[in-house]
């Protein structure tokens, strides 16, 4: 039994910072990917970064070069950068972890708004 848990997300400025974090009760590692989702209110959920057990990372389009994915597999952590936020990123962001089955945070909410 896995659980995610996220933390840091909160209400920043169009061009502010934040940092997120997923917290897993077991090892990171097991999971075939990590990642980070995100879902807007009228919207399906979409992946903005993953990181495999190799540390490729991918990224969504509208989020390359601006938030980094990374992990920390001694503290079964995730992490999300976010920088340079803009209001279209405002959205709860789940984080995600795969093996033979999907694991989902509760979600953390970000809002980008001035």
């Amino acid at each position: 039994q896995v659980q995610l848990v996220e933390s840091g997300g909160g209400l920043v400025q169009p061009g502010g910072s934040l940092r997120l974090s997923c917290a897993a009760s077991g090892s990171i590692f097991s999971f075939l990917a990590s990642g980070w989702y995100r879902q807007a209110p009228g919207k399906q959920r979409e992946l903005v970064a993953r990181i495999d057990r190799g540390g490729i990372t991918n990224y969504a389009d509208s989020v390359k070069g601006r938030f980094t994915i990374s992990r920390d597999n001694a503290k079964n952590t995730v992490y999300l950068q976010m920088n340079s936020l803009k209001p279209e990123d405002t959205a709860v962001y789940y984080c995600n972890g795969r093996t033979m089955k999907d694991y989902w945070g509760q979600g953390t909410q970000v809002t980008v708004s001035s």
